[in-house]
């Protein structure tokens, strides 16, 4: 899940949560074994939803299904209630960049761009992790901003490894989209998981000054989350005061995973491929 900076650093409100901590948190042997179990639980119900997604569908379908599964495997949906967000999912459709409220009338049809983002809370600790889903015959746009999306990411994540920097990974992201004719929304970043939903540090999506250049540490847990439009990078948000939209109505897309600093490199704890 993305979130405005602003909102960062305040407490996760999912049951049990403990108060926010500051600073960057070195997770430990026990704490990520806890960690790939959240993962897990929430690349599970990603590639469920990936695989059972169909028009006529509402997004609140997929929202009841994520919070059942969710529970069903002795999680919390992180989501829900996170600073009065009222789903277990945010499901973005086309236009919508991030934070889509589940919606009974929000039917999703054939050639849409689908952006499903969740996160599950299990004992003590968070995974976050989202997906674009190309909803039937989409253009051919569509098809490469989602592409594109997708493959920033894992270039992204190429450079993660203990004494690399940030900057490393947003400058591999940024690289890659620029070069394929689309923008980096920089409204929204990631940022590290664990014991809170949102930690430090913001991990940008592209080269800025404007924070911290952060030396990778063994033991660090990032969600890296690459949002792409096919326009203008700007967005505006909603009445509903959480969807953010394009402000020229262009398309958007994104792709996230919960990642492991190691000694030699990364280890994806959301990776669909191994559920």
């Amino acid at each position: 899940m993305n979130i405005l900076s602003n909102l960062l650093y305040q407490p996760t409100q999912a049951p049990r949560q403990k108060k926010q901590r500051r600073g960057i948190e070195i997770k430990s042997a026990r704490e990520i074994e806890i960690m790939r179990q959240s993962a897990k639980i929430v690349a599970t119900v990603l590639k469920e939803i990936s695989e059972m997604v169909q028009p006529g569908m509402t997004t609140a379908d997929l929202d009841a299904y994520a919070e059942k599964r969710i529970r069903e495997m002795d999680a919390t949906p992180s989501f829900k209630g996170y600073h009065g967000f009222p789903g277990s999912i945010c499901a973005s459709i086309n236009n919508e960049v991030v934070h889509g409220i589940p919606n009974p009338k929000k039917v999703i049809r054939n050639g849409d761009v689908l952006k499903v983002d969740t996160g599950a809370y299990h004992q003590g600790f968070h995974g976050d992790s989202c997906i674009t889903i190309a909803v039937g015959d989409v253009t051919p746009e569509a098809a490469k901003l989602i592409q594109v999306a997708e493959e920033a990411l894992y270039k992204g994540i190429a450079q993660v490894k203990a004494g690399n920097y940030l900057m490393d990974i947003a400058g591999a992201i940024q690289d890659h989209v620029e070069a394929n004719g689309f923008v980096i929304v920089e409204d929204f970043t990631g940022h590290g998981v664990g014991r809170n939903l949102h930690e430090e540090p913001s991990v940008f999506n592209f080269r800025t000054r404007e924070m911290p250049n952060v030396k990778l540490r063994t033991g660090m847990t990032l969600a890296i989350e690459p949002i792409l439009n096919a326009g203008s990078k700007l967005t505006r948000t909603l009445s509903d005061r959480w969807t953010a939209v394009t402000v020229d109505n262009s398309l958007s897309a994104q792709f996230e995973h919960t990642v492991l600093v190691t000694d030699s490199g990364y280890e994806i704890l959301t990776d669909r491929t191994k559920v």
